[in-house]
């Protein structure tokens, strides 16, 4: 992350971390990193999984949300890590879930799990 930092003068640097347990249960969390402050999001236990396609665009935009909206790197990156495990809940390539149901799993309780 430093190195991409330095090389290229990346404001942020930031990349989703997959455990694979299964085609229908994974382990979802990311990283960020803005040339000072390291942070990792807290890790999802998404089962079962209905559609991974979206999972990526949903977290990249609700990165580019939280990062206009929340006052912390942090924050906004937990905010793209609910966005898109939800979005693993939801079939076709939209995550057709609104900022309040994000910000519900964002905030919720420590185990992580990820259920509709």
């Amino acid at each position: 992350f430093e190195q991409m930092q330095k090389e290229f003068g990346f404001k942020y640097v930031v990349s989703t971390l997959r455990e694979s347990f299964s085609a229908t249960h994974n382990g979802w969390k990311a990283l960020i990193y803005n040339g000072k402050e390291f942070y990792e999001s807290r890790r999802y236990d998404i089962m079962p999984i209905i559609d991974r396609v979206g999972g990526g665009d949903s977290f990249s935009g609700g990165l580019i949300h939280g990062l206009l909206t929340k006052p912390t790197q942090g924050e906004a990156l937990e905010f793209a890590v609910a966005a898109s495990a939800l979005k693993h809940t939801i079939n076709g390539d939209f995550n057709l879930v609104s900022v309040d149901e994000v910000e519900a799993l964002a905030a919720g309780n420590a185990n992580g799990r990820v259920q509709r």
